[in-house]
């Protein structure tokens, strides 16, 4: 594995099971920002309102992919909670998971059903860690490259042209027509400038991005 990619999980995954009458349902998803992986975390905590637990646990880029500790790598943000269960038997063990595996870009919930029995801290933590390696292997694990998120805005005149060079680039993006067209793009860092410079080519300058 090169240093301009990082293993991940390749799509969202649940994987359940059961402990001594309690159920475990492993949630988990890949995510390239902080704000994704809080969504996910509330989609599910909406979803498995009912559950005596949703323990949360992230593993994703602190801040733009270009952000880089003293030694070069990524700075990640890392971040568990045990959400009710006796401190260090959830959260800990299912963020460990995901640093042993060396997997980022990544966000996991395991809620559990209580089923009246008791695991005590070694069980939990067993299962809550069986949780997350069940639901990463449910995902699959996938080399990634960094990717940044782009968001282009044109008026309807040229939107047509910036979908079509958006659509020849082969990236990942939604379209949302309202007043002007909005595209939400996810491109790998390194073909960032090269698609830039093609859709102001191909607008002669008249879209907007952010990045």
């Amino acid at each position: 594995m090169s240093d301009e990619t990082y293993l991940t999980v390749a799509t969202a995954a649940t994987a359940a099971f059961e402990v001594q009458g309690s159920e475990f349902l492993g949630h988990v998803a890949p995510v390239d920002t902080v704000d994704e992986a809080e969504a996910f975390i509330e989609r599910v905590d909406a979803e498995y309102d009912d559950a005596t637990h949703n323990v949360p646990a992230y593993r994703v880029p602190a801040g733009e992919a270009s952000a880089r500790t003293p030694g070069g790598d990524v700075m990640l943000r890392e971040y568990s909670s045990d959400d009710g269960e006796p401190t260090g038997s959830a959260g800990k063990p299912a963020l460990n998971v995901l640093q042993q595996r060396d997997i980022r870009n990544v966000v996991v919930v395991v809620t559990r059903y209580y089923g009246g029995t008791n695991l005590g801290v070694g069980g939990l933590a067993r299962a809550y860690s069986r949780a997350v390696k069940d639901g990463v292997d449910e995902a699959g694990v996938v080399e990634e490259r960094p990717h940044r998120r782009l968001h282009v805005e044109t008026a309807y005149d040229d939107s047509g042209t910036v979908r079509g060079v958006i659509e020849s680039s082969g990236v990942e993006f939604d379209a949302d027509y309202d007043e002007r067209v909005r595209f939400d793009l996810r491109v790998p860092v390194a073909d960032v400038e090269s698609l830039v410079e093609r859709l102001n080519s191909a607008t002669s300058g008249r879209v907007d991005i952010d990045r």
